[in-house]
């Protein structure tokens, strides 16, 4: 099979983390006898800085041509320090949201029996917790009318949703939910928000045509709040674009590491594949950034097209490496960390030879 990838490695860790990424669908394609065509492009600061736009038509085009995106991170603190910079390298992930149709994040959420102890929650809490979260990610006061009153001491955001946009990606959650534990929690604020009353109307309305998925309904506070108490009550979680920031965010950290979760934007045309933490600018250029997110966010490419067992390669040597303690200085025991291409050098070496 022929697979071409656009590469988008970004700000910061992403050129790092990308590269051992790659160093594995190329093992991957060798062992399972695939061609890899990979074509770089320009996104986030580091395209502001070349072009002067953080995702510009060249980098969409390419990305439009392509079966897949390999995405790294993108942000500068130049840009985190300076509240009015017209053009930030965040403008570059809303654009190719925008552009590509990418109404949906898929957020898996494993715990790894190795690195329980990593956690912040206690062992008999987190232990087994294996949810997903589904995120909108087109529409929502992100994308809403903003902006400022003249003497600049108002400001506003407005968070507009269509039923279209709502059943779309209720679509997508009910069909994970199937796939999994058959059931599917619709996180809003229906109490207090007339777009979340919307949200809450058009699952109830969906509900007949998922009869063999049980769905219940929590106030984003409330969410928040049993995601950490209770974490292996959920299976499915579904919400509009800002709560389903935060909440992922939040679940991201029960595994112990932001360095270890992967995600999935798809939609409309190409789907889009990168760890869920950031740039991490203080760390790029040593060598000790965790890989494994971006690793396992290749895994779900793989997966995207249909290439389950090579997908299966990828997750296995990745539950090799954390057992056998090949991990960067984040989640190493005993001060016996390994390089950020040291790790990709391992597990391209046991994809390889098993």
């Amino acid at each position: 099979m022929k697979l071409n990838i656009a590469v988008l490695p970004g700000d910061g860790i992403g050129p790092e983390i990308v590269a051992q990424a790659q160093k594995v669908i190329d093992a991957i394609a060798v062992k399972f006898d695939h061609e890899v065509n990979y074509t770089n492009a320009l996104v986030g600061a580091t395209a502001i800085d070349k072009v002067g736009n953080p995702y510009p038509d060249e980098t969409h085009e390419i990305c439009m041509n392509s079966d897949a995106v390999l995405f790294g991170a993108i942000g500068d603190p130049k840009y985190d320090n300076d509240p009015k910079a017209k053009v930030r390298p965040e403008q570059g992930l809303l654009a190719m949201r925008k552009k590509l149709g990418l109404y949906a994040n898929i957020r898996p959420v494993t715990t790894f029996p190795s690195l329980l102890d990593k956690s912040p929650l206690r062992l008999d809490i987190v232990e087994g917790a294996d949810f997903v979260v589904v995120r909108e990610l087109t529409g929502g006061i992100y994308f809403g009318e903003k902006g400022r009153s003249e003497d600049l001491k108002k400001a506003f955001d407005t968070c507009t949703y269509t039923t279209e946009e709502i059943e779309r990606i209720l679509k997508l959650a009910f069909s994970y939910a199937g796939k999994r534990d058959k059931r599917l929690t619709v996180v809003d604020k229906a109490n207090v928000l007339a777009t979340s009353r919307l949200w809450r109307e058009t699952a109830q309305a969906m509900e007949a045509d998922y009869k063999d998925i049980e769905v219940d309904y929590m106030f984003v506070d409330n969410a928040a709040m049993q995601l950490i108490q209770w974490p292996k009550k959920f299976d499915v979680m579904v919400t509009e674009n800002m709560f389903g920031d935060i909440i992922s965010d939040e679940a991201s950290v029960i595994t112990g590491s932001l360095g270890l979760l992967p995600s999935a934007s798809v939609g409309i045309h190409t789907s889009v594949f990168e760890p869920i933490h950031g740039s991490y600018p203080q760390a790029a250029g040593k060598d000790i950034a965790n890989p494994i997110a971006t690793v396992l966010s290749a895994a779900m490419l793989l997966e995207s097209l249909d290439l389950l067992d090579e997908a299966k390669a990828v997750r296995d040597a990745v539950n090799e490496s954390l057992d056998a303690g090949v991990v960067t200085e984040d989640i190493a025991r005993d001060g016996k960390a390994s390089k950020t291409s040291e790790v990709g050098d391992w597990l391209t070496n046991f994809i390889k030879n098993n």
